[in-house]
């Protein structure tokens, strides 16, 4: 099965900012426990440590990355369960992210972005993510976790195909 991509770009006053969405029929409490939960995070991207809050640096595994490198991501914003928000600085650039999660009628539904200050690399960048966030489906729903080749380089046209329609 070949996943299709989700994401969207988004202009912004400071770039552009890439967005995907997932939904899960679980109450927001547990699915924020999924994205901040260091035992819960380890099955789908990776494990964290360190005394998280906001204004500090925790390190963070990223164990479905070859060679399982740890980087620092400082932690912008916390807001349980709605909010949280991270930035990343290392020799992949200087990232910011956030995850905004709402609930309704027994569903919750998580938005991730990811503020980009250019769409140059956002066919490498998105399909990462789109992997991602299906990893997190497949930990949450006990299903097998998909395999990164299913994205990449697949989605990597779509992703560029987004950054020529935006008018950066």
């Amino acid at each position: 099965m070949k996943p299709v991509p989700s994401g969207r770009l988004r202009p912004t006053a400071d770039g552009t900012d890439l967005i995907l969405t997932r939904t899960f029929r679980a109450p927001i409490d547990d699915v924020w426990a999924s994205v901040t939960e260091s035992e819960r995070t380890a099955r789908w991207f990776g494990p964290w440590e360190g005394d998280a809050a906001p204004g500090r640096t925790i390190r963070v595994r990223m164990a479905f990355e070859e060679g399982e490198a740890w980087t620092e991501a400082r932690i912008d914003a916390c807001e349980p369960p709605r909010h949280l928000a991270v930035s990343t600085s290392d020799e992949a650039g200087d990232w910011r992210m956030e995850l905004r999660l709402s609930e309704s009628a027994g569903t919750t539904e998580l938005q991730f972005v990811h503020h980009l200050t250019t769409t140059k690399g956002v066919g490498d960048i998105g399909p990462g993510w789109e992997y991602y966030l299906d990893m997190l489906v497949a930990s949450r729903d006990g299903t097998p976790a998909p395999s990164f080749d299913d994205y990449y380089p697949s989605q990597q046209a779509y992703f560029e195909s987004l950054a020529d329609q935006d008018p950066e």
